[in-house]
């Protein structure tokens, strides 16, 4: 399938926000919209950001609702997403894809948004950006400049690189490897495995986070990743931010011994210690384009995901 990239933003465009998993935290909502304000930029928000259905931010109808609405409205030229949490893999089947292909833009979240950032990729070719999000990161207090730069990369299209200058990177398996970048949240991932939005590793640079997950937990997904044959097809594997997830139990294996376990049986050049996920800061990076890695350089170069 043809990549597709979004138009870049200019300042006094409008952007959608909308709540497409859980509800947001209202007031980091409200100073993450204001962020976006700063930027030059105009909000529209979803008819249902503010509602609250158990975990979800609405029912499936409203939150699919405001999915649609803001693809198909002219005026927004990116879609920005409040939060993550649970749900939009309820949705997924029901997204009208030739809509959004028609009317491709910038889409922005991460975390429960790896569902959505797979199944709009697989089925339309748009390039999709995993960064952090309005009521989760951006609203936050404390929130580190490098969270908030990484939406300087929808108003200009520049490569990314990234090497030692912005974290420690931990070598796991040697070589170098190049190939479209995609991956997301572990267990959103895994999730998709054996529906018709199976992550497609084959040739590709696969990322990996996750957050409050137990080493066990990780063994269990990454065991079914590699069963599925997802790792050993990836050319590369990159490893991000796997925020508190250590052992409440006696007995356990470290987290860097699954991961490591897991990645030498794949034997696929890796890479581990990017400040990308659940993390202060979070690096932001666009999701199909090209990337290339280097274990020897300890640096990953990412194409630019805008035109």
């Amino acid at each position: 399938m043809n990549v597709v990239k979004p138009n870049r933003l200019k300042k006094g465009d409008t952007v959608g926000v909308i709540a497409p998993a859980s509800p947001p935290n209202l007031e980091n909502l409200e100073r993450g919209i204001h962020f976006l304000t700063e930027l030059g930029l105009k909000v529209k928000r979803g008819k249902s950001i503010t509602n609250v259905y158990g975990y979800l931010a609405g029912t499936d109808q409203e939150r699919l609702e405001d999915l649609h609405d803001m693809f198909a409205d002219s005026e927004v030229k990116a879609i920005i997403c409040a939060c993550g949490g649970y749900g939009t893999g309820r949705i997924a089947s029901d997204i009208h894809y030739d809509m959004i292909k028609k009317n491709s833009k910038i889409f922005w979240g991460y975390s429960d948004i790896t569902f959505l950032h797979t199944a709009i990729r697989q089925q339309t070719g748009l390039v999709t950006f995993h960064g952090p999000m309005l009521g989760s990161d951006i609203g936050k207090e404390g929130t580190h400049r490098l969270s908030k730069d990484g939406f300087l990369q929808l108003f200009d299209p520049k490569e990314l690189t990234y090497g030692e200058e912005i974290s420690p990177i931990e070598v796991l398996i040697d070589g170098t490897a190049s190939g479209a970048l995609v991956g997301g949240n572990l267990s959103l991932l895994v999730s998709t495995l054996g529906t018709k939005f199976d992550i497609d590793t084959k040739g590709k640079l696969l990322f990996i986070e996750d957050v409050n997950e137990e080493p066990r937990a990780v063994d269990r997904m990454l065991n079914q990743l590699y069963m599925a044959g997802k790792l050993q097809d990836a050319n590369g594997i990159l490893v991000g931010d796997f925020c508190d997830c250590t052992s409440k139990r006696d007995l356990s294996l470290t987290l860097e011994e699954v991961i490591r376990h897991y990645l030498q049986l794949a034997n696929k050049p890796a890479l581990k210690g990017f400040q990308i996920g659940h993390c202060n800061p979070h690096v932001s990076i666009p999701f199909g384009v090209k990337a290339a890695m280097d274990t020897f350089e300890k640096r990953l170069i990412v194409e630019s995901g805008i035109l």
